[in-house]
This record gives structure tokens, C-alpha cells and sequence, in this order.
């Protein structure tokens, strides 16, 4: 581990974290009949992660802020410091004796590391600094014979958005051809009619709810200002890489939209009102069509949704029967797990891209079986479900690993680590002490000669319990 001494006096006093640690001792103490306790979690300035039993309210009344008054006041402090010291996010551990002596370990952050998730582990392990999961690089295949939908009609499209938006104020030749500047890319003509009648800018609309949802009734879609339009490419759908790595490109020969994380030809210009992206697509799948609207799912990391065929169709309420949401395309993606695949073998494919091995019940699995395909590039294991680990090292294009603490350990002690990854994570189960979690993550982070988890200790006295 890496120590450091205090950068930052506020955020590395014991005064600081001492509330915190007192509510965690007393719910560790209800939990436990142990006289010494070990506690942990994970403040970040807009959220947190603790293991406390919070108080019902009485019967009949609604919980309240002043039944966990305790618990924020003692987390807003730490969360100014965190402000003060210019740090998101910590995780903590602490050792806390009878008499209340208590040795307070705080660990990060890393800019090489995403803080865990609902607790005080580390979260995806970066490697390669900038580095994306495979399908972050992909772009859009090439559809020679696409075309746009004989429904696309920007006649009958701004006659219709005239009719029903009187008096809007439409945006110039100028505006539009700033709009393609800035932006990179020729709008559609569909595009250019709908903002021609529209710009859609809210101090045109007088501040009034009422014109700017009639407008969004008008269109189909909560409409963007000209000045919001953007492309969604890849680099617009951020994704943690422990999820990402899980992800894979895949459009089947008869998709109207290519199963893309997203591409250069996808135009957002609105919303569905429950945060999904409308946008028009120019780089349609295999049964698309060029200027077709999509609809791109804020719970998805990959793919869209066919809406329409055209921007006419949208506004004439004419949506697509035949919608192709994304689908788990076996055999790119397999999980072997007591659900689903019942064997390694069974996973077996040359076009295997990710492997995940979950839960299981019977005798731990050998890798040899996918040994040397060539697409695979992530390895998730559940701990205690692989016979050798060291036959990771047979795996010579894994991009992302994710093991247990003791198969790390295996390749770690052996120098078997694959240099081929980008990223890695360690999968944590229950209630592990951080300390040696943390301590591999930064071995792992100095095989790269990254940035460690920096670990800063504090001592202190909460004084026995009252």
C-alpha cells in the first residue's frame, strides 16, 4: 500500500470522521456481541454508503429528515471536507477497541480507480489511462443500399408542423448552417424542416409551459432547442467499465438499427420525457432506412430502438410495428451459472467475445475449453468457481478481468497476470475487510505503473461506549 501523510488537515482528522464512526460502533455493537468492532463504507459529496440501522418511525407517520438527523449531520461534515479538499469521493476502514482507541484507515482516491458501488471497495481498476471497453470503438458498418423511407415527405412534414404550430419562430439558413458547423455533419432534409418551422428555443416560446408542450405534442417528442442538437457517438453514452466490458456489438442481418454503443450518424434532437434520446439515424442497420428516428434507452449501455421510419411519420403519429430492441446474441455473450449455461464447453464459439462465470454448485470449472478463441476479451469469475486460475494465462486477448481476492492472489504471486488487459475489478463478497481488497488493486496498479489507492492512517479515541 501506498501511505501518505496529510494533505488535507480537515479531511484527514480524526475530529472530522468522529461522528460517523460513532454511529457506525453503536450499530455494529446492536449487530454484534464482539467488544471491539471494524467498520467501513464510502462518503462522497452527493451520496453514501454506511451499515446503519436506521429508526422506523412511529406507527402511522411517514419517515422524516429529523429520524436520521444524526446520520446527516455527521455526514455533512465530512462531506465539507471532502469539498474543501477537493476530493469526490473516500472510502474508509476503521478498528475500533472496547476503549474506544480506534485506528482509522483512508483509502483514495485513485484517478486510476471508479469508487466501488454501495461500498468501501474499489471499483474498476484502469490500467491503460483513457482506455475503452472494445464496443466503445466500434463504428458503424457500411449499408450501401440504404435509403430513405418512401414515407419521408418534408412537404406534407412542414405543411403539417405549420398547421399545427402557428406564429412559431422558425430558425434561419444561417442558424441551421451553424448548427451543421458546429456539429460536424449535414442535417437531414427532414431535420431542416422541422427547425425551419421551429427552433424551439424556450424565450421563444415567452417562458410559456404551455407553447413549449405543445410544441413536443406537435412533433411526438419533447424537442430539443437547434442549439441542443448533438451527436451520439460512443463518447456520448459514458459506462463504467466493469459494465461496458459485458457489452458487445451485435447487429443481426434483418435490424433496422445497428446494435451500436452509438455512431457518428445518430442526430438527438429530443426526449421522450422519461429521459430516452430521440434521434435520427443516418446509419441505419441492414432493413433501415437512411433519416429513420430511434430511440436510444437511458437504462441501455448499447443499441436503440426503431420509432419510426421517418421524421414525417413520427409527427403523423405513423410508428414503427416492427421495433428491434437489443437482444442478447449468443454465442458473442455467455454466462455460465446454475441458470443459464451448465458448462465452459458449452460457451464455446469462435465468436465468443465475454465469458461470465456466475454462481455455481458443482466442481470448479478449467478455462481449457475457450483457451486460444480469438474475439474473447472479458473474463468474469465468480470467486471459488475456476479449477486454475492460472490458465488465465492462456487467455492472450483478455481485455478486462474480474476475479475474486484469491484468484488474484494465484496470478499475482506467479507473475501470471495477462499484460494484455486494459482494465480489471475484484469481485467482493460479503463483508470483507477493504485493507487487503485494496492492497491488491494496487498491486495490480503497479504491474501498470499507475496511480495506487493512496491509504492514509489516523488515530484517535471515540471513548468508551456510554
Amino acid at each position: 500500500m501506498v501511505d501518505q501523510s496529510s494533505s488535507s488537515p480537515s479531511i484527514h482528522e480524526f475530529a472530522t470522521w468522529a461522528p460517523v464512526l460513532r454511529l457506525l460502533r453503536a450499530g455494529d455493537a446492536e449487530r454484534h456481541a464482539a467488544p471491539s468492532a471494524r467498520v467501513a463504507g464510502r462518503i462522497g459529496r452527493g451520496s453514501w454508503s454506511l451499515a446503519l440501522q436506521r429508526r422506523l418511525p412511529p406507527p402511522g407517520r411517514a419517515a422524516r429528515t429529523e429520524d436520521m438527523q444524526d446520520e446527516l449531520d455527521a455526514v455533512k461534515r465530512v462531506q465539507s471536507a471532502l469539498t474543501d479538499a477537493g476530493v469526490d469521493d473516500i472510502s474508509f476502514t476503521a478498528e475500533i477497541s472496547p476503549t474506544g482507541k480506534t485506528t482509522l484507515h483512508l483509502l483514495g482516491p485513485s484517478p486510476a480507480v471508479e469508487p466501488g458501488i454501495g461500498n468501501p471497495h474499489p471499483g474498476a481498476i484502469i490500467l491503460v489511462e483513457g482506455s475503452l471497453p472494445e464496443p466503445w470503438h466500434r463504428l458503424p458498418d457500411p449499408v450501401p443500399g440504404a435509403v430513405r423511407a418512401p414515407s419521408s415527405d418534408p412537404e406534407v412534414l412542414e405543411r403539417t408542423l405549420r398547421e399545427r404550430l402557428p406564429g412559431a419562430i422558425g430558425a434561419t439558413e444561417d442558424e441551421i448552417a451553424a448548427a451543421e458547423a458546429r456539429l460536424g455533419i449535414t442535417l437531414p432534409d427532414e431535420l431542416k424542416v422541422l427547425y425551419r418551422v421551429t427552433r424551439a428555443r424556450w424565450e421563444d416560446w415567452g417562458d410559456d409551459y404551455e407553447a413549449a408542450q405543445s410544441a413536443s405534442a406537435a412533433v411526438g417528442c419533447e424537442l430539443f432547442a437547434l442549439d441542443g442538437l448533438y451527436v451520439a457517438d460512443a463518447s456520448s453514452r459514458h459506462c463504467r467499465w466493469e459494465f461496458a466490458a459485458m457489452e458487445a456489438v451485435v447487429t443481426p442481418p434483418d435490424a433496422a438499427v445497428q446494435g451500436l454503443v452509438g455512431s457518428p450518424g445518430w442526430i438527438v434532437f429530443g426526449d421522450n420525457g422519461g429521459g430516452d434520446r430521440i434521434a435520427v439515424d443516418l446509419t441505419p442497420g441492414p432493413r433501415g432506412h437512411t433519416g429513420q428516428i430511434i430511440m436510444l434507452d437511458h437504462e441501455q449501455n448499447i443499441g436503440a430502438e426503431l420509432l419510426a421510419d421517418s421524421l414525417t411519420d413520427l409527427v403523423l403519429n405513423r410508428v414503427s410495428e416492427e421495433r428491434h430492441r437489443r437482444r442478447d446474441q449468443p454465442p458473442v455473450v455467455a454466462r455460465v451459472n446454475i441458470a443459464s449455461l451448465k458448462s465452459v464447453q458449452a460457451a464455446v464459439h469462435p465468436g465468443l467475445e465475454v465469458l461470465s462465470i456466475g454462481v455455481w454448485d458443482g466442481a470448479p470449472l478449467s478455462l481449457a475449453p475457450v483457451t486460444g478463441l480469438p474475439r474473447l476479451r472479458t473474463l468474469t469469475a465468480y470467486p471459488g468457481t475456476l479449477a486454475d486460475p492460472l490458465e488465465i494465462a492462456g487467455l492472450t486477448g483478455l481485455e478486462f478481468l474480474e476475479l475474486g481476492p484469491e484468484e488474484w492472489r494465484v496470478l499475482l504471486d506467479a507473475g501470471a497476470v495477462p499484460r494484455s488487459l486494459s482494465a480489471a475489478a475484484i469481485e467482493v463478497q460479503g463483508n470483507q475487510d477493504p485493507l487487503p481488497i485494496v492492497a491488491i488493486a494496487n498491486e495490480l496498479l503497479a504491474l501498470w505503473d499507475r496511480p495506487r489507492i493512496v491509504r492514509t492512517v489516523v488515530e484517535g479515541n471515540l471513548g468508551p461506549v456510554a
